[in-house]
């Protein structure tokens, strides 16, 4: 029996199976070749978390920043860049992290899954069966909902579909763009060796589309009808045309930790594909797994301070993107009426994505948080725009110092900070709406 065994090698299981391994967990991973070619835009920020999770081979398939062009709104800019990333040579490279990690990669198919209390029973493509004292599901988007004999629950945002066409054109210059349609959005991205993508996100509820033999042709005639689209891949002719229909609808689980399972990125919540984050959010819940998982093994008796950290964690994350989505739809106004702007720049809420800052709102609570490989419990401060809380500023424990603010002399408190720390708490302190005592007393 494995002591952990992780469903899909991804980004977010190759993250979970790393931090297992540094934290001594014996770990094996079963994942399937992706069943289709694809391309994706990343931003900066997934750089530097593949490079914090330790997958520098995954990392290093990363082509150099291009252009992006965007027609939104009826405007169209080319402020913005992007790294695109080939998803086959990128599971090449995540394959090639774990293996030099030592964790075991069985290429296979998962069947179906058999949970209880003891553990987990997975049935393969291949006729093998394994068995596991903890499981981590992780493949993503797909992956069933189901686990310990009952159906889970899950959020879900707007019915989406996204159809991407790929194609192979000639040579040509990386780049990228981005444009929104009466009834969507549409993708674009063409690498040097002419390879060309092309997708197409469409709301289900409102869509008529043809049947599936003639989507290949409803995608040419609609790409055909886009002025962005016929210059970005120019008058080139298309060999090798396929496509692939998926599901796009953010989603979010509503159970994504159990005592001897946990789920993490796109399968424990899915962000619109507008949001641009899609590895960054899957990053964003697995960093933060193994610490949970080895709580869970390690340290049973904070067994529900673990389970409610992840999904605390799970539920924010999904929140903040799926309102930067929002707030992205709300920017185009040309179709306010239309049925697919109209579901979506209401959706998930009203909340700000980002709250403003109120230095009085600011309180001290006790909360989960991540002590040496462990979950455990500290104060830390909670903000609107942190609603789960603060613990360090760069190595200084803010509630302490927040506590004797609130009680002592301004220049007292500040004088028992080292210099360094003291700057990184004044700036933290200005950040949060808070006037210095000698600005009041001037004004």
């Amino acid at each position: 029996m494995s002591e952990v065994l992780i469903l899909g090698a991804g980004p977010a299981g190759a993250a979970v199976a790393l931090g297992l391994r540094h934290l001594g967990h014996a770990v094996s991973v079963v994942s399937d070749w992706r069943r289709f070619a694809a391309v994706e835009g990343v931003s900066q920020r997934v750089l530097d978390g593949l490079r914090h999770a330790g997958l520098s081979h995954a990392l290093a398939c990363a082509a150099p920043p291009s252009q992006r062009q965007v027609d939104w709104n009826g405007a169209r800019t080319a402020q913005n860049v992007e790294f695109l990333i080939d998803r086959p040579l990128f599971d090449q490279g995540l394959r090639e992290d774990l293996r030099r990690a030592g964790v075991e990669v069985l290429e296979d198919r998962v069947l179906d899954v058999a949970s209880n209390q003891q553990g987990h029973r997975v049935r393969l493509e291949s006729g093998r069966s394994l068995s596991a004292a903890f499981l981590v599901e992780a493949r993503g988007r797909q992956a069933p909902l189901h686990l310990k004999g009952h159906a889970g629950k899950a959020r879900r945002g707007p019915e989406t579909l996204s159809l991407l066409n790929r194609w192979q054109g000639a040579p040509g210059v990386l780049a990228s763009a981005v444009e929104s349609l009466p009834d969507g959005w549409a993708w674009m991205a063409r690498l040097a060796d002419g390879r060309c993508y092309w997708q197409l996100t469409l709301d289900v509820a409102s869509s008529d589309l043809p049947a599936k033999e003639r989507l290949l042709d409803y995608c040419r005639q609609r790409r055909g009808q886009s002025a962005l689209a016929g210059a970005f891949f120019g008058a080139q002719g298309e060999t090798e045309l396929a496509l692939h229909a998926r599901s796009s609808t953010a989603i979010l689980s509503l159970e994504a930790c159990g005592d001897n399972w946990i789920r993490v990125g796109d399968a424990a919540m899915a962000v619109d594909p507008l949001s641009g984050n899609g590895i960054f959010q899957s990053l964003s819940s697995a960093l933060q797994a193994p610490a949970v998982i080895n709580t869970l093994l390690r340290a049973p008796q904070r067994a529900e301070l673990a389970k409610r950290f992840h999904q605390r964690r799970v539920e924010q994350l999904f929140l903040r993107f799926a309102r930067v989505g929002r707030d992205f739809y709300g920017e185009e106004r040309q179709w306010p009426q239309r049925p697919f702007w109209q579901a979506r720049r209401a959706w998930p809420d009203a909340e700000p994505s980002h709250a403003a800052a109120d230095f009085a709102a600011l309180r001290i609570e006790r909360a989960p948080v991540l002590r040496d490989g462990l979950v455990d419990e500290a104060e830390v401060v909670i903000s609107a725009d942190q609603p789960l809380g603060i613990w360090h500023l760069q190595g200084l424990e803010l509630a302490p110092w927040l506590r004797r603010l609130r009680s002592e002399p301004e220049r007292q408190v500040l004088a028992d900070l080292p210099a360094a720390q003291r700057r990184v708490f004044q700036g933290w302190l200005l950040a949060q709406g808070y006037r210095p005592q000698g600005q009041a007393a001037q004004d």
